[in-house]
């Protein structure tokens, strides 16, 4: 496995229970998160306050599907689910784009839809 796919895998099983540091360890110190139509962080303390959203509950279930590397780029394709604050659950899937920079997370853009058509995720 490639140094870059390592670091998603790493950053995948910290994000499944919830550990900044480890996070945090996976980022540049200029990372760039975002959601496209829905928010954009950047810098690792941004990104620190959006690992455990206002609005759930818990550490999500990850599965990765699919992990595909071409130059500095990492796609991931997979499966969350978690528990929300109101009640609900969040089944969805997910493709991660990841852009790399000497084995770090240098931006990241997450494509998310839920299985569930009635569910927001505001």
């Amino acid at each position: 496995m490639t140094p870059n796919k390592q670091t998603v895998n790493e950053y995948m099983a910290a994000f499944m229970v919830s550990d900044h540091e480890r996070i945090l360890a996976c980022l540049t110190d200029d990372v760039i998160w975002e959601m496209p139509g829905i928010y954009q962080h950047v810098g690792k303390e941004a990104f620190d306050k959006e690992i455990e959203n206002d609005n759930f509950v818990g550490s999500p279930t990850i599965q990765i599907i699919k992990l595909i590397e071409e130059n500095d780029i990492v796609i991931a394709e997979g499966a969350v689910q978690g528990n929300m604050k109101n009640g609900n659950k969040l089944d969805a899937v997910f493709c991660d784009v990841f852009e790399m920079e000497n084995g770090k997370i240098k931006k990241l853009t997450s494509y998310l839809m839920s299985k569930n058509a009635n569910l927001k995720f505001e």
